[in-house]
């Protein structure tokens, strides 16, 4: 049985639900696996810069299995050029799960500036059948 898909929301920089007639809308596990894994946010590591003490995460991680990714730490960025790269390690970070687990051969992430306020990520899923999917998720930090 599917998962209840979720889709990126791109006016409100978030993940939602979709209704597909009286059913909540599902299939498209991948990507619903991915939005989770770079969009909830994950507790921050000891060494990273946090101004207001606020680590986040989620209040069921495993310390093992720790989910979401850092991206939330670049919205307090004023915009530096590691940005993209951080972008790009926090991503893979996220995801490294779905390699582990074998659902996912390798990931190709690219961050990429498209304006001096904004910065875009594209996640490219390489299978382990050999199909790609590939992912755009816009505005992942703006200024």
């Amino acid at each position: 049985m599917p998962d209840i898909t979720t889709v990126w929301n791109i006016a409100d920089m978030r993940g939602d639900w979709q209704m597909d007639g009286p059913s909540l809308r599902s299939g498209d596990d991948l990507q619903t696996a991915v939005l989770i894994s770079l969009f909830t946010d994950r507790l921050a590591l000891p060494t990273d810069p946090v101004p207001d003490g606020d680590r986040r995460g989620w209040w069921g991680d495993d310390p093992r299995y720790p989910i979401g990714s850092r991206l939330w730490l670049l919205n307090r960025v004023k915009g530096p050029l590691d940005l993209p790269q951080r972008a790009q390690d926090y991503a893979a970070e996220a995801l490294q799960w779905l390699m582990d687990d074998g659902v996912v051969a390798t990931f190709d992430i690219s961050a990429v500036w498209i304006n001096p306020d904004r910065l875009d990520l594209t996640i490219i899923a390489n299978r382990v059948d050999g199909s790609r999917v590939a992912m755009a998720f816009p505005q992942v930090w703006t200024r």
